[in-house]
């Protein structure tokens, strides 16, 4: 079973991994009444594979594959812990097994390579980034993975707070409290708290603002264990924003998206809201930059993209969704050849060294139902 999504199409792709493969995707729930319906999916689907598995694979036995799934129905813990959908990919020596957070057409598979497309569709959006919840006061950390949000805990050492961290440091001397409105992600009242020094001018109150951003910054260029190199990007109001961004030399603060709003006493819900908006706008982004794409020399027949994809030629292939057939455990000899050969041209471009995306056709470059870009 595999632990790390990204690397899921590298080790399919490996020597270690021999085929044929028997692919298994659909839709699961959480809900305890319907793990016996996923269940039952599954079965359904066994049973159809079995057959066209015997009538592909005349000299080859269905046992070790059957052993496999048999293993699955009977294991409580994998159906408990459900997500939006599965693959489940198996061979003769080997199963994994890819929780996918995107909603799938139910379906199986049986060729001598796996069916990769639910994979991709699940990955291609799949940001990973942390983002900071930044108050002139305090800071918390979030890790944003595949559209899950966790909090993550920050050492002691960490200046997570402004006058823990500056100390004696404080330009404001004694200090006194004032409530400073916010807005919540929802547009309820958040209130923050606001340093202001006794008799103090308000220039020492922003030098003491300057200096923790400074701390926060130091620490997370030169301690903070970014092993990933992964973005890191804001949740705090415009004059923090500005403020930081002038200060920061941190090269993982990204500033391309992020949340203009006011972190003070939000919920966890409330980040998972800004972390929803944040991805939404970077798929956006990112699927209005392939219509640049446009500007090389591509092909959208699929005549022309097969033969293009086995040599090598093809950098970037963008499959519409449209061309799915959802169908039941009947799947058309027509419909399964069809995804039989995009499939292959997946295949063929990945191993080459291109990229694969599986959009929604209004998502999908000049709305294009297939598209291959040349590299010559």
């Amino acid at each position: 079973m595999l632990d790390q999504e990204k690397d899921n199409l590298s080790v399919l792709f490996s020597d270690e991994v021999q085929g044929p493969f028997v692919t298994f995707i659909f839709n699961t729930h959480v809900a305890h009444q319907n793990v016996e319906k996923d269940a039952l999916v599954l079965k359904n689907f066994a049973k159809a594979a079995k057959i066209r598995f015997e009538k592909k694979y005349t000299d080859l036995s269905w046992a070790p594959f059957q052993d496999k799934i048999d293993a699955l129905l009977s294991d409580a813990s994998f159906w408990r812990n459900a997500s939006k959908s599965v693959s489940i990919i198996i061979s003769e020596q080997d199963i994994f097994i890819h929780r996918l957070n995107v909603a799938v057409d139910n379906q199986y598979y049986v060729d001598d390579r796996p069916y990769l497309l639910g994979i991709i569709k699940n990955n291609q959006f799949n940001y990973r980034y942390y983002l900071m919840a930044l108050n002139r006061d305090s800071i918390q950390l979030y890790l944003v993975e595949n559209s899950q949000v966790k909090t993550v805990s920050l050492p002691e050492d960490a200046p997570t707070d402004l006058v823990t961290t500056l100390g004696d440091e404080l330009t404001g001397g004694s200090m006194n409290y004032s409530i400073q409105g916010g807005t919540g992600y929802n547009g309820s009242s958040k209130e923050g708290v606001a340093y202001h020094g006794v008799n103090t001018k308000d220039e020492e109150v922003k030098i003491d603002w300057t200096n923790y951003y400074q701390a926060i910054d130091n620490y997370l260029k030169d301690t903070f264990a970014n092993a990933d190199h992964l973005p890191i990007r804001l949740y705090t109001l415009p004059e923090n924003q500005t403020l930081f961004k002038k200060i920061a030399k941190n090269p993982y603060l990204t500033t391309d998206v992020s949340i203009s709003l006011s972190p003070a006493q939000v919920s966890l819900q409330d980040i998972e809201k800004g972390a929803l908006k944040i991805n939404q706008e970077l798929e956006a982004l990112e699927t209005a930059s392939y219509n640049q794409l446009l500007d090389k020399k591509f092909a959208d027949q699929l005549v022309d993209i097969v033969p293009a994809s086995a040599e090598g030629k093809v950098s970037h292939f963008f499959i519409s969704t449209s061309n799915f057939v959802n169908e039941t455990t009947d799947m058309s000899t027509e419909e399964f050849d069809r995804r039989k050969v995009l499939n292959k041209v997946t295949d063929n471009v990945l191993k080459t060294g291109g990229k694969v995306f599986v959009l929604d056709q209004k998502a999908s470059p000049d709305e294009k139902t297939l598209l291959a870009v040349l590299r010559y």
